[in-house]
């Protein structure tokens, strides 16, 4: 019997409950991990670009275009990954892509050419955007499974990892060559891969087989218009979107404002992006809480509008101190729209929904940055950064038109 229809049967007083609910939690903790590993690795590689960038020789346009790699591998694996998830089980395919996250993060201290350092970037953000949607689906199908708006607990633990991930990475940086730190990476990722692979493996996916055409891609819900459910997916995709944007502008460009438009000391500058996400960490681990009180819907809206009124302090304020608080108030808004946004996407369309607001929301990521520099250079950096405030309103209201697509499947 499926893990999901024994939790049920234990809430309606069935025998097996206990045994059902810690392998549910056991299910969990194994997620939760496997997010936080993604974080972890990933930040381990974007500390040491500049030493990479060092041995391969490679300018800094050579470099911009072997770094598209991560961003060519992940999108196009995105757009398979809900088919793999699928055919063969998200745990399953999880489980793989973490595997191949965790041999192929050391692929670019190998590298001793700009070239080469491209292709091996195409297979480190293959498994990027796979285990990414594969991650994301499993965690819908817990979120049905405990029937609690679970999913921020679950990217949490990847901005905990990244953070873990870039601290360590900055302490090993001048005692540990590139080869030796990313080798280490890649033995700690199949170390924490065979501990919480197992726990996967063991379990199907949650969810019962006889929901599963419903959730299938272009597959609309009962009583839903034809072709309503793409529609909404592509809505919440558009959401991800609008959030994941202000996340690739803060990282790029927000030190940046700081030092050039205010004038501030590189240490606080460099406390720009720190502050944005340990304040997205912190509103991550209260997002469950947070849903349970508000629920989805207001929780969007409220999320939405509050980056954007962060944002237009952060891109407009006069002072530093001002715009640090800005930048604060905009990772509080944004640290559950983008979870979410994907939960909502995955109930109403599976790991096809996941993959399709998946690939949106990393196209905002990337979309973010050169789009900001463009606008600089046409305007200026600070009104670049509105529209940060722009789109995370937009997302705000989108989430409010949204209202009524997918919001009792996560409930």
């Amino acid at each position: 019997m499926p893990l999901l229809n024994k939790v049920r049967t234990a809430a309606s007083g069935g025998s097996g409950g206990d045994t059902a609910a810690r392998s549910l939690s056991r299910l969990r903790s194994a997620l939760t991990l496997f997010f936080a590993l993604d974080g972890f690795l990933f930040a381990g590689w974007v500390v040491r670009i500049p030493a990479v960038k060092e041995q391969t020789g490679a300018s800094a346009g050579d470099l911009g275009l072997a770094l598209l790699g991560v961003s060519a591998g992940a999108v196009v694996t995105m757009t398979l990954t809900g088919r793999l998830c699928r055919r063969y089980g998200s745990h399953a395919v999880t489980v793989a892509t973490a595997v191949l996250l965790s041999l192929s993060v050391a692929l670019p201290a190998l590298a001793r050419s700009p070239l080469a350092l491209g292709l091996v970037l195409l297979v480190f953000g293959a498994a990027y955007g796979g285990i990414n949607v594969a991650m994301n689906s499993a965690a819908v199908d817990v979120v049905t499974a405990l029937r609690r708006p679970v999913m921020p607990g679950f990217h949490a633990a990847f901005s905990l990892g990244g953070m873990l991930g870039a601290g360590l990475g900055g302490l090993l940086a001048g005692s540990l060559s590139p080869t030796a730190h990313l080798l280490g990476l890649t033995l700690a990722g199949l170390a924490l891969t065979g501990a919480a692979g197992p726990v996967l493996l063991r379990h199907p996916s949650p969810a019962p087989p006889e929901v599963r055409p419903a959730r299938s891609a272009g597959t609309d819900a009962p009583g839903a218009r034809p072709g309503g459910s793409r529609r909404a997916v592509l809505v919440f995709g558009t959401i991800a979107l609008c959030t994941a944007y202000g996340e690739g502008a803060l990282a790029d460009w927000g030190a940046l404002h700081l030092t050039q438009d205010l004038h501030a000391h590189p240490g606080a500058a460099a406390a720009g992006y720190s502050v944005f996400a340990l304040t997205m960490t912190v509103g991550r681990l209260s997002g469950t809480a947070l849903l349970e009180r508000l629920g989805q819907t207001r929780t969007l809206v409220a999320g939405g509008a509050t980056a954007a009124a962060g944002m237009l302090l952060g891109a407009l304020a006069p002072t530093v101190w001002a715009a640090l608080l800005g930048f604060a108030v905009t990772g509080l808004g944004l640290a559950n729209v983008f979870p979410v946004a994907v939960a909502r996407a995955g109930a109403l369309a599976g790991p096809a929904g996941v993959a399709t607001a998946s690939t949106l929301g990393y196209g905002g990521m990337l979309l973010g940055p050169p789009s900001i520099g463009f606008l600089a250079d046409w305007f200026s950096l600070p009104a670049a950064l509105t529209t940060v405030a722009v789109l995370a309103a937009g997302a705000a209201v989108m989430g409010y038109l949204a209202r009524d697509a997918g919001e009792a499947r996560t409930a």
